[in-house]
């Protein structure tokens, strides 16, 4: 390196040296922390004894974190799939001209600007079995009333429709974003050759915009794999814990059961499925490009 280049060096270092120490205090440090911690018998109040590898082998024989991991699967892979499908459908109808749209565009982006919290306590008193809107209209409608988050079959399907709710109008405009940048000559082209709406959106339009859905998927499945503030209001983990995910799980070891050893392994373990499940997605994303 040349002087030039050492004076440079000079130059960076105290750019570099805060940025390093928050780095190190916000992300390093606590994952530090929290591996150290897994690796103890560690209650609030107790001794704190190291006992290696025991968190890690409870894990492996606990069924209530076992079915956690199952429940946090197959909710996050329908609070995928819905949201990024009516994403696309509504994309593509927003893509279009006509009159209002920008108005509609508004209304429809609206549920993604208030806060999960709000949203879980409307939803909650539209979910009531007596007083709530939606059994109304069922039973208006000569459909049975649902039990909605009271049941242990539908608890699940109804979280990830309130999660559908909210975060389809950010697929809507990571999609519609997409669409926007396609060109018009392959469409033209297809026309010319007789190729019908559906064929031209399959054959052009899909192609063309699945990095941005890729995008979109990514995003969406890294929150819906952490989503916790919905749960907690809405169902609290019930009915008994027919919609305890690991996330919820991980609170109560550490807040309610005060389990704090026992909590940073699960945590441990739920940083290494999202990580995984990052890994597969990005992967898959590069693919599309």
């Amino acid at each position: 390196m040349g002087l030039r280049g050492r004076n440079y060096a000079r130059q960076y270092w105290p750019f570099l040296v805060p940025a390093g120490v928050v780095v190190f205090a916000v992300i390093v440090f606590p994952w530090i922390f929290t591996l150290y911690m897994s690796t103890m018998e560690w209650h609030v109040g107790g001794n704190i004894t190291f006992n290696g590898l025991a968190n890690y082998k409870r894990l492996l024989t606990d069924d209530r974190f076992l079915w956690s991991v199952v429940r946090t699967l197959y909710f996050t892979a329908m609070a995928v799939f819905f949201p990024v499908v009516l994403g696309i459908a509504a994309a593509v109808c927003f893509h279009k001209e006509f009159p209002f749209r920008g108005l509609a565009r508004t209304i429809f982006i609206l549920p993604m600007m208030a806060t999960p919290v709000a949203i879980a306590l409307v939803w909650t008193m539209m979910f009531h079995p007596q007083l709530g809107v939606l059994n109304y209209l069922l039973t208006s409608v000569g459909l049975p009333a649902s039990q909605w988050q009271y049941s242990p079959g539908t608890v699940i399907p109804t979280l990830v429709m309130v999660e559908t709710w909210q975060w389809t109008p950010l697929v809507m405009l990571i999609v519609l974003g997409g669409l926007a940048s396609l060109p018009i000559d392959p469409y033209e082209a297809a026309r010319i050759d007789g190729a019908s709406p559906w064929e031209s959106f399959r054959h052009i339009t899909l192609p063309l915009v699945w990095p941005h859905i890729m995008v979109a998927l990514v995003i969406r499945t890294i929150d819906a794999l952490k989503s916790l503030d919905i749960i907690f209001v809405i169902s609290n983990g019930g009915p008994g814990t027919s919609s305890e995910t690991m996330n919820y799980l991980l609170y109560l070891e550490a807040f309610s059961f005060y389990d704090i050893g026992y909590a940073s392994a699960i945590v441990v373990v739920f940083f290494v499925i999202i990580l995984l499940i990052s890994m597969l997605l990005f992967t898959s994303r590069r693919q599309a490009y």
